[in-house]
């Protein structure tokens, strides 16, 4: 059985090999961890002698089929149980990320069957993330593009969001942003990249370390 430490290794390599379609580097990998490049070094050498990884020290860390089995089961767990504690006990979806985190580590197959049949087998997460069901396979696909890509003028759907940062969960509950939530493009500064946006008639701006985590679809005239 694969510890805590390395099942968020593996975690995090298949997630950001997925989000980049490209190798992670130990840089990248111990910035998004936040541990020393050490670290990341000497656990990626453990990883791939292990055969969960294939690690080439100037190439870069990719997930192999036996890292992924287990990087997709812990995710099953953690989406399946954000779900879980907002519908069954009413946290908020800026409360769920750090509990899930915790029980994602110490939760049975068989718990987690339960609580997915209990839930009627959903697609998506609060967070709009896809859930795999218990073969590893992802039951639906996001469509979806980063907030970042928005033209001015158009308004959009808000289809899901990078829930890893706490106070940014927060930020977004306070200013009411929320799944499936319509939102115009009013501007973009270009020296930053900000987007200047409405969301129920008021004004925000929005820095774009912000819309790097939003993801939205188009919506239809």
């Amino acid at each position: 059985m694969a510890t805590i430490s390395k099942e968020n290794y593996l975690k995090t390599i298949f997630q950001m090999n997925n989000a980049n379609g490209k190798l992670v580097t130990p840089t990248e990998l111990a910035l998004e961890l936040n541990v020393s490049k050490a670290a990341i070094s000497e656990m990626a050498k453990k990883l791939s002698k292990q055969g969960y990884i294939d690690y080439q020290k100037y190439n870069g860390i990719k997930i192999l089929s036996k890292g992924r089995k287990i990087a997709v089961d812990v995710i099953r767990k953690h989406r399946l149980w954000e779900l879980f504690l907002i519908e069954t006990l009413n946290l908020t979806w800026d409360e769920v990320h750090v509990e899930a985190e915790k029980l994602e580590h110490y939760t049975s197959d068989a718990l987690i069957d339960k609580i997915d049949e209990h839930l009627k087998f959903p697609n998506f997460d609060p967070h709009g993330e896809p859930i795999p069901n218990k073969e590893g396979n992802f039951r639906a696909v996001c469509n979806d593009i980063s907030m970042k890509d928005c033209k001015v003028g158009e308004k959009y759907l808000i289809t899901r969001v990078n829930d890893r940062f706490d106070d940014l969960m927060k930020y977004l509950s306070e200013i009411n942003i929320s799944l499936n939530k319509e939102i115009l493009i009013l501007n973009k500064l270009e020296f930053d990249g900000s987007l200047l946006v409405e969301i129920n008639k008021t004004k925000y701006m929005l820095s774009e370390k912000i819309i790097e985590s939003i993801f939205v679809k188009e919506m239809k005239k």
